[in-house]
C-alpha cells in the first residue's frame, strides 16, 4: 500500500508545478485587451467558434442580468499576453456583440455586429445590435465582472498542456495537437501547418470526416519530424514524445534539412501510391502505417538518393500490416514497422 508521506510528496510536486491567479474583469477590459493582441486566440480556436445568435444572445442576457458566468480561463505568456485555454465562445460573443472593429468581427467569422435574438427575460432587446442600445444599457454590460483563472508563466509547460487538455471539453473540443499548436507556438509549429498544406501530401492522406478538421494532418508531420529525429528517445508514450519534440524544437532550428527530406519524400510516394495511401477494402489511410511508410522513406532516400519499386500490393503486406495494428505504441513496433517500410521501398 502507498504511504500516505508519498501519496503526499506526489500532491505537493505536482501542485508546485501549477500556479495561478483568480481575477475578476470587465467586458470593457477584455474587449481592450482583444484589440490590443493582448489576447492570443489561436486559429485552432478562432475556426471552430460555432455559436449560433441566439447562443451568443443568452449569454449577452445573462451577463446583462447579472447572473453567474463560468470563469474563462487563460495561460499566461512570457510577454504578459495571455493565451485562450477556455473562454473561447464568451470571448468571441462579446467581440461579435460590442465591438466596432470589422477586422475583428470577421476574424471570428462573421460578417456584422450581433443582433439579439430569442431573448426570454429582456424581449425588449430582441434585434438590437449593441450600437442601438441606449447609453446607461451600454454601460452596464460593459462593467459586468467575468471571473477569469489564469495559469501564469510560472507553471511547468506539461502543467499548461494537461491544463488545455482538461479544460477545453465542451463543444469547442480541440485535438492534442491543436493544443500543442497553442502551447507550443513557434517556428516548428509554422513548419508543421506549412508542410501539412502541401498539395500532394493532402492526396496522399484520407482521413474519416472527424480527422479532416482538427490538425490530424498536422500531427502526421510532426509524428514524421519526430520519429525520423528522435526515434530513440520513443517509450511509447506518444502524446508526451510529441510534447517533448514540440518544446525542444518549437524555434525550429537545424531542421532545414528535415524539411527538405519531407518534402522529397512525398513527392517520391505520391508518385508510387499514385493517389490516397489506403489498404485494401479501406477508405481511410492507416496512420501508423503511413508514419512508419514516410519514415523509411526518409531513410532510403538519405541512404540511397532514391527510393525503389516496391512490389505490387506492398501496402498491403503482411508483416507491415501486423506492425502497425493492434498494440501500436510500443518501440519494438515502431521499429519493425519502419524496418519493413525500408525493406519495401530500398532499391
Amino acid at each position: 500500500m502507498i504511504e500516505t508521506r508519498t501519496m503526499q510528496q506526489e500532491l505537493d510536486e505536482q501542485r508546485r508545478k501549477v500556479d495561478v491567479d483568480n481575477l475578476t474583469i470587465t467586458v470593457r477590459e477584455i474587449l481592450s485587451m482583444a484589440e490590443r493582441r493582448e489576447l492570443h486566440r489561436a486559429p485552432e480556436y478562432q475556426r471552430k467558434f460555432r455559436w449560433d445568435a441566439e447562443t451568443e444572445s443568452k449569454l449577452v442576457e445573462s451577463l446583462l442580468l447579472g447572473l453567474p458566468v463560468p470563469n474563462i480561463f487563460f495561460a499566461t505568456n512570457k510577454d504578459g499576453t495571455w493565451e485562450v485555454v477556455d473562454g473561447l465562445q464568451r470571448i468571441s460573443t462579446l467581440i461579435h456583440f460590442c465591438s466596432e472593429a470589422p477586422e475583428q468581427i470577421a476574424e471570428i467569422g462573421k460578417s456584422e455586429p450581433l443582433r439579439l435574438k430569442g431573448l426570454k427575460k429582456l424581449t425588449a432587446l430582441n434585434e438590437l445590435t449593441f450600437a442601438d442600445l441606449p447609453t446607461p444599457i451600454q454601460l452596464t454590460f460593459s462593467k459586468r465582472g467575468l471571473g477569469v483563472t489564469a495559469l501564469s508563466d510560472k507553471s511547468d509547460t506539461q502543467a499548461r498542456f494537461d491544463t488545455f487538455e482538461r479544460l477545453n471539453s465542451g463543444a469547442i473540443r480541440l485535438s492534442a495537437q491543436e493544443v500543442r499548436a497553442c502551447i507550443y507556438d513557434g517556428r516548428l509549429n509554422d513548419l508543421v501547418r506549412e508542410l501539412a498544406d502541401i498539395p500532394e501530401y493532402r492526396g496522399l492522406v484520407k482521413l474519416k470526416s472527424g480527422d479532416q478538421d482538427n490538425a490530424t494532418h498536422e500531427e502526421l508531420v510532426l509524428k514524421f519530424l519526430a520519429y525520423f529525429n528522435d526515434r530513440g528517445l520513443f517509450s511509447g508514450a506518444v502524446k508526451d514524445f510529441l510534447n517533448n519534440y514540440m518544446e525542444s524544437n518549437r524555434r525550429g532550428e537545424g531542421l532545414n534539412d528535415s524539411v527538405e527530406l519531407f518534402r522529397r519524400v512525398i513527392a517520391d510516394l505520391s508518385g508510387i501510391v499514385r493517389g490516397p495511401f489506403l489498404r485494401k477494402n479501406t477508405n481511410v489511410t492507416p496512420q501508423n502505417q503511413f508514419e512508419a511508410v514516410l519514415v523509411g522513406a526518409a531513410d532510403v532516400i538519405s541512404e540511397h538518393g532514391q527510393l525503389g519499386h516496391p512490389p505490387d500490393g506492398w501496402l498491403d503486406d503482411p508483416e507491415l500490416i501486423q506492425a502497425s495494428t493492434g498494440a501500436t505504441n510500443t518501440r519494438t513496433k515502431l521499429r519493425d514497422r519502419i524496418r519493413r517500410a525500408t525493406e519495401l521501398l530500398s532499391p
